[in-house]
């Protein structure tokens, strides 16, 4: 039997998700101010690579203003790809409309070839060609993610139907994905019509398309890696000191908050595990502690509980969560099975930080929820509170990575 070259030439091949992204308009933007654009290019590519490992993938190659990007699951590729699109939106609000940086990302999922720890082959230049048919902050994606992801996400796919790109011999079966649940419409390109004559697509125009904010209010919430860390008791931890008033202002302030989440329509149904972003009292995104100091990153460090009564010892664990503008947000299993910890808070300008935590089991019911409240700086963000259940103090003591 007769090797293929690729086998003959020892060429290792494997399946994986590619995520493509480059600038739109990046030409332009470097001839209008190169420091500028560069300045706030590698601004955005530090929150695009956190995200990136975040969501167990690796950036494998990068070129001027492109980015590219494997995963092994196309559900972890697309939320990533959500999620870079939703803080970069965040960060160029602050911007002026001129300045914006926005990027253009496309996912496939195919085989490829593997050259040391570069990726080559059809998979790569099929994102690549998606990348290229999506509009400035949006995604498409192929048919072989569509697949995939379909049920497992809560977005909204516009279909582009099968187009032809360049250097590609067979027709792409093409997605834009026009919303996402709790963050609200990304841009995404007008449907192509096709004809049967070599499946080319007639001339169009492109719909200009308005970006909305959910409840009035810009901002993103991150999925972040699951924490399989395992709940470390610690017998004889002390109880944190706790400012109870100062909690209970925050905890109003919270619950008010919620309620006008829950008096709005739900953009659709979340996934399981998934719970809508807690509103701000804050309109927009600001910068976190001092003018001109962003706290963004990935956050990692204890979360302890003091004891409660006979039955329940004082115990620490390793959590982590995600800071993007003023918005912090973590997710991670907890000790019972079916059960997840959710945790949302906001950043002041002057750096002080309140938290809202509850737990949620498996049918949706929320129980064992917290408050803290602390300070982020220099890199580090400590809390306390204590748990509405049963009175424990809690305390959290985060470094970013």
């Amino acid at each position: 039997m007769v090797e293929s070259d690729a086998a003959a030439g020892g060429l290792e091949r494997k399946l994986a998700t590619i995520l493509s992204a480059d600038v739109a308009a990046y030409s332009r933007l470097m001839a209008k101010d190169e420091e500028r654009t560069l300045q706030i290019f590698r601004a955005h590519k530090e929150v695009f690579e956190k995200l990136v490992e975040l969501h167990r993938g690796r950036v494998f190659n990068t070129a001027g203003d492109a980015i590219l990007a494997e995963f092994s699951s196309a559900v972890e590729a697309v939320r990533c790809a959500t999620e870079i699109q939703a803080a970069l939106r965040t960060r160029n609000d602050q911007l002026a409309s001129e300045r914006q940086v926005n990027f253009r990302i496309g996912v496939n999922l195919g085989d490829v070839m593997v050259q040391g720890a570069d990726l080559l082959g059809d998979g790569v230049n099929v994102a690549a060609r998606l990348q290229g048919a999506a509009e400035p902050g949006g995604i498409c994606i192929s048919g072989s993610v569509y697949d995939q992801v379909l049920n497992k996400l809560s977005l909204s796919f516009k279909p582009l139907g099968d187009l032809n790109y360049k250097n590609l011999p067979q027709p792409v079966r093409t997605f834009a994905i026009a919303k996402v649940a709790g963050l609200g419409v990304l841009p995404s390109p007008a449907r192509r019509r096709q004809i049967a004559n070599g499946w080319r697509p007639r001339p169009f125009a492109i719909a200009a398309l308005i970006l909305i904010t959910v409840g009035g209010v810009s901002w993103v919430r991150s999925h972040y890696e699951r924490n399989r860390a395992e709940y470390a008791p610690m017998p004889g931890l002390p109880a944190p000191q706790v400012d109870q008033r100062r909690i209970e202002r925050e905890a109003r302030r919270l619950a008010r908050a919620n309620r006008r989440t829950a008096d709005a329509e739900p953009l659709a149904a979340p996934e399981a595990g998934q719970v809508k972003p807690q509103p701000s009292s804050v309109s927009g995104a600001t910068t976190a502690g001092t003018p001109g100091d962003d706290s963004s990153g990935v956050y990692r460090g204890q979360m302890c509980y003091a004891a409660g009564g006979a039955t329940e010892p004082a115990h620490c664990f390793e959590v982590q969560a995600v800071v993007l503008g003023n918005r912090i947000s973590g997710e991670w299993p907890g000790r019972d099975p079916g059960v997840t910890i959710y945790l949302a808070g906001e950043i002041s300008r002057s750096g002080e930080v309140a938290i809202h935590m509850h737990s949620k089991r498996a049918d949706g019911s929320s129980f064992a929820v917290s408050d803290l409240i602390g300070t982020v700086h220099d890199g580090r963000i400590d809390a306390n509170g204590s748990c509405f259940r049963d009175g424990r103090g809690v305390t959290l003591n985060w470094s970013k990575n």
